[in-house]
């Protein structure tokens, strides 16, 4: 079988999108996508999504699976590239146009924005401990500021669901975090039953931030569009950042804003097609 496919990235955060939009599921197992994702012997991706048909009245539907055959809620930057893929199969880029998409975390509002950049209604962050899920706190309470023992170090986190599952640490130098050991410890730690994104945030001022992200299932990437999101929320919760601040992640910057009237959480990026083909 051969699978036409166009590859996308956001920030450096690398997608293999593919038009699934005649079936209502994935045309691809979920091994059959991490051989895809494989950097050697396959294309290269933190993922593959898919453009599936729309549910509940929205426009399309997304899916996704991580590089290791996993398939998390949600994707932000996944999901800007989408958007810009979705524009681009209906052969019109408009800039103001904005999709209803359905995902696993529900309903996403993704807007073309001029540039190649998109914005995305992220909607509301989830703070309950049943709602990430944790057991860091109480099911009905929220996990703000708790310690959590990681590799024989006590460190202090903040736990945010975009849609899928976030813990926030905030540190002094993001550069000196030993990311590629540390990182499965939090994703795998027991507090955590369907395993966690984990972000390192250093706050630079009030309204700028440095992230590092070890992403569920994907390991180190260059960066995470709900995980920026979660450490914006976390910054405001915790009294370190303002709602509207700029992320800057190793793959570049995000625009972040935590609405006070709205309480929704709008993110600003790009996505850029790097390449087409056919993978057999």
């Amino acid at each position: 079988m051969s699978v036409e496919f166009s590859k996308y990235h956001g920030l450096g955060n690398d997608f293999i999108l593919i038009d699934n939009r005649h079936r209502s599921e994935p045309i691809l197992t979920p091994e059959q996508a991490a051989k895809m994702c494989d950097r050697h012997f396959g294309i290269g991706a933190d993922g593959v999504i898919f453009a599936l048909p729309g549910q509940d009245g929205t426009d399309y539907t997304m899916r996704i699976y991580n590089s290791d055959g996993s398939e998390p809620e949600m994707c932000g930057n996944g999901i800007r590239c989408l958007a810009r893929f979705l524009a681009e199969l209906e052969g019109s880029e408009i800039v103001g146009k904005q999709y209803r998409i359905h995902t696993l975390a529900g309903e996403i509002r993704p807007t073309l924005e001029a540039n190649g950049r998109v914005t995305v209604d992220m909607g509301l962050p989830q703070l309950l401990a049943a709602e990430i899920p944790t057991t860091l706190a109480a099911a009905d309470e929220k996990a703000i500021d708790c310690p959590l023992e990681v590799e024989g170090k006590t460190w202090q986190v903040t736990c945010v669901s975009m849609g899928n599952p976030h813990c926030i640490t905030f540190v002094d130098n993001v550069a000196q975090i030993p990311l590629e050991s540390i990182g499965p410890k939090f994703e795998h730690h027991p507090v955590f039953p369907q395993r966690t994104n984990t972000e390192f945030i250093e706050v630079v001022k009030s309204d700028y931030l440095k992230m590092r992200v070890w992403e569920r299932g994907a390991g180190i990437t260059l960066a995470c569009g709900t995980g920026a999101c979660a450490s914006v929320v976390a910054g405001v919760l915790n009294g370190r950042c303002d709602r509207a601040c700029t992320v800057e992640l190793p793959g570049g910057p995000l625009e972040l804003h935590w609405s006070e009237e709205t309480q929704r959480v709008y993110m600003t990026g790009p996505a850029e097609r790097v390449f087409q083909g056919k993978y057999n």
